[in-house]
């Protein structure tokens, strides 16, 4: 049932956000008469732009596309009667309202640069994508005046980041259930970035109405189309959502890649939209860098430790990190490591990594290895100290992915002056060209147990890479976070 605006509080909750409504449309209107009845009256014959912005307000949520158009028309064949209907506060907002003290309230972000954290705020997972994610938002945090912000649980709405959540999104710190929400936002004549990938279709629904008429400059990052180009190495599900994904990419105004070889992904798709005579987005590759920290002595040995699996120290150590997911291609790996333990080779295989979906072939293959003796172990949980003492330890890291927006591991191994067995191929080939790797074909069993053969067992060739590596062009998370700002929001801002 619709809640009437004759009951004191809905009129008084109407009277407000009409106010705000019509404050931001002309801040140096003077109000003279019923805010609500003088923002009916203006939006009879407004764009849909300020539609959207009039049911974001009025309604405390974020609306999707159909119902900006359905207002629009509503306004302009019945006038004031119809949006008076569908303008007047209801539920969800309105059922807190009433007797509440915790009913949310509506500020409309004019003019300011939202940075849209939903998953980094509530997960200490460190895969590729939440680093990428912190690193560039703690810089900008620091560096500029943004709003982060996240979408309500049930994806009606964005709102502020608690200070617990601001501690996940921008440093891991371990989540904390947020309340329901003080305040909701409404961006408008800012600046909207998505730093992360969205692939939620109720939050994809209001965001593409929220791109397209919130009359932000919008940007975001590109990571990969691998949902796409390999879509039989993903969730079967995830095509699904990665095309709704792209549907608010095809309204944004910019694209900051990863790499030219994401890049090159990314423009083979706008080139598609020519066909529906829609412009698409800027795509520009903006190269991703790595961290390269300082490890303590007293770290490093730890690590030594956890890795030695009760195997003399001086035998090598194979390193392979990354989720345990078909695309990371770490059944191949394993194929690769038994033919060469079979051949007599002695070296130690570690992998790090969370666990990924349809693992369970490689896990019980692993478990197989393990029981029958071969030194293999994986890990997971493991902190960034860890991590980048692994890659310090390890002889070679081997990275044969399938298909990859970057290929972090690979640069981070480099960056750390240790040999990369890894893909022949898109961004991986693209990270091999200053050296320190050995490439190979990741579909072919043989070309990989080659290619890990070869580094083991040829001392020339494992010094000359470790030199290559030692020389890797480094590149900071600085350099990093400032030109992607400088294309995100500057340059659309320009």
């Amino acid at each position: 049932m619709s809640l009437s605006l004759q009951m004191p509080s809905v009129r008084k909750v109407a009277e407000d956000r009409a106010g705000l409504v019509l404050r931001t449309l002309a801040p140096d209107r003077s109000l003279t008469g019923d805010p609500f009845e003088e923002m009916l009256d203006h939006l009879c014959g407004a764009p849909r732009e300020e539609c959207w912005l009039a049911l974001a307000v009025m309604h405390a949520e974020l609306p999707v596309e159909a119902q900006v158009r359905d207002l629009h028309r509503q306004g302009r064949l019945d006038g004031i009667a119809a949006l008076r209907e569908a303008l007047t506060p209801r539920r969800p907002g309105l059922r807190q309202l009433l007797g509440s003290e915790s009913a949310p309230r509506v500020r409309v972000l004019t003019g300011q640069v939202t940075v849209d954290v939903t998953h980094t705020a509530q997960t200490p997972l460190a895969t590729g994508i939440q680093r990428v994610v912190r690193e560039l938002t703690r810089r900008w945090d620091r560096d500029h005046e943004i709003d982060l912000v996240s979408w309500t649980d049930d994806f009606s709405a964005i709102r502020p980041l608690t200070e617990e959540e601001r501690e996940t999104a921008l440093f891991g710190a371990e989540p904390v259930a947020a309340p329901p929400p003080e305040t909701v936002v409404v961006p408008w004549r800012g600046t909207h970035i998505l730093p992360e990938l969205s692939v939620e279709p109720r939050r994809n629904e209001r965001m593409l109405a929220l791109v397209r008429y919130s009359r932000c400059r919008t940007g975001m990052v590109g990571y990969d189309c691998v949902p796409i180009t390999t879509a039989e190495t993903v969730v079967t599900a995830m095509g699904g959502r990665f095309a709704g994904a792209l549907a608010v990419a095809r309204e944004m105004d910019r694209i900051g890649a990863l790499c030219r070889a994401s890049a090159a992904e990314y423009q083979g798709w706008v080139e598609m939209l020519g066909a529906l005579a829609i412009p698409g987005p800027q795509v520009r590759p903006v190269q991703l860098a790595v961290n390269d920290p300082v490890i303590t002595p007293a770290a490093l040995e730890r690590t030594r430790v956890l890795l030695a699996m009760g195997r003399p120290d001086t035998e090598p150590l194979v390193l392979v990190v990354g989720s345990h997911e078909p695309r990371k291609n770490h059944g191949t790996v394993l194929q690769a490591a038994e033919r060469l333990w079979r051949e007599g080779l002695a070296f130690r295989l570690a992998f790090i990594g969370g666990q990924g979906w349809n693992s369970d072939a490689f896990r019980r293959r692993l478990d197989e290895l393990a029981a029958a003796g071969r030194p293999v172990r994986t890990f997971s949980g493991l902190d960034d100290t860890q991590l980048w003492s692994a890659y310090r330890l390890a002889t070679v890291t081997v990275f044969p992915s399938l298909n990859e927006g970057f290929g972090l591991p690979v640069a981070e191994s480099l960056s750390c002056g240790t040999p990369v067995v890894t893909s022949g191929f898109g961004s991986m080939a693209e990270i091999a060209q200053a050296g320190g790797t050995v490439l190979v074909d990741p579909r072919d069993d043989d070309d990989v147990t080659a290619g890990l053969r070869r580094v083991l067992t040829e001392e020339d060739l494992l010094a000359r890479l470790r030199d290559e590596a030692g020389r890797w062009p480094r590149r900071t998370w600085d350099d990093y976070a400032r030109e992607m700002w400088d294309y995100l929001v500057a340059g659309v801002a320009s």
